[in-house]
């Protein structure tokens, strides 16, 4: 009997509204894209965490665009921060991931106030999110820079991008102009290689596992996406492609979350799998 009020109870918890903490900077420069928003359920405490990185061809966006994610996560016992970051071409590749690793710092040092698990961390993000989400799952200067162990990560969600390996995706070519890429990752191969996931992909690194969503009718994001999981099976890291039928590159981020949402099933599995409850 006293199973099911506690399961009642933590139901009722979840489903309430997200208490909302919004514009925290996670630098000492006030930068308004330095800042973060973090949802999060109103009871129970070491709740595993969702790091949102949103999308924007690395020039653009906001942490605020998320659509139903914040409900649908805190209903399912997540803690969600968004996270803001500076943009091509007023700052370089390399301070926006680090940019990113030190909102990450800030997460392991101040989720535990929002209920939040700063040992039970996962990364997503869409579009150029999702590049950027991958590379900071697998190039792992980023976090040990701002002193974050790559141990903290339990999983990495990339969602419909085809820049997992940029000169093979510029070589097999897709429905996003070349131009698109080489003006945020340079002309040269050493240069986009440098800021390809798969060059980072190497055993003993503590590389988290992946679910690696992408748009069924798009052959670049399907092609770039199973790709970067052939590299990740090769060192023995789990990794999952879901090819999601009937989506746009838009949709498909701005229906996760959603009741029955094909995509969204295949979330709660994986996080189910990488956050397992005690």
């Amino acid at each position: 009997m006293r199973t099911w009020i506690a399961l009642l109870f933590a139901v009722s918890t979840f489903a309430a509204e997200p208490l909302v903490t919004r514009d925290v900077f996670y630098t000492e420069a006030k930068d308004k894209l330095q800042a973060l928003d973090v949802h999060a359920p109103a009871q129970g405490e070491k709740h595993p965490v969702i790091v949102w990185i949103h999308g924007g061809g690395w020039k653009k966006g906001d942490k605020v665009s998320l659509q139903q994610k914040p409900q649908a996560l805190v209903e399912k016992g997540f803690v969600l921060v968004s996270l803001n970051y500076r943009f091509i071409s007023a700052v370089t590749l390399k301070d926006m991931m680090g940019d990113l690793a030190k909102g990450v710092r800030w997460v392991r040092d101040h989720v535990a106030e929002h209920r939040g698990d700063p040992e039970r961390l996962v990364i997503m993000g869409h579009s150029a999110g999702a590049h950027l989400a991958a590379l900071l799952c697998t190039d792992d200067r980023y976090l040990k820079a701002a002193g974050v162990p790559m141990n903290c990560l339990k999983g990495c969600v990339p969602i419909d991008v085809s820049a997992y390996d940029i000169p093979k995706r510029l070589k097999d070519g897709g429905d996003t102009p070349a131009v698109s890429y080489t003006s945020v990752f340079g002309e040269s191969e050493a240069q986009q290689r440098e800021f390809s996931p798969v060059t980072y992909v190497a055993k003993d690194k503590g590389i988290p596992p992946f679910l690696l969503l992408h748009v069924a009718s798009r052959d670049s994001t399907k092609t770039q996406a199973h790709w970067l999981a052939s590299k990740l099976h090769e060192i023995g890291v789990a990794a999952r492609v879901v090819a999601a039928e009937g989506k746009t590159h838009g949709t498909i981020s701005t229906e996760l979350g959603g009741k029955d949402d094909p995509p969204t099933l295949e979330l709660w599995k994986f996080l189910n799998e990488v956050t397992p409850r005690s």
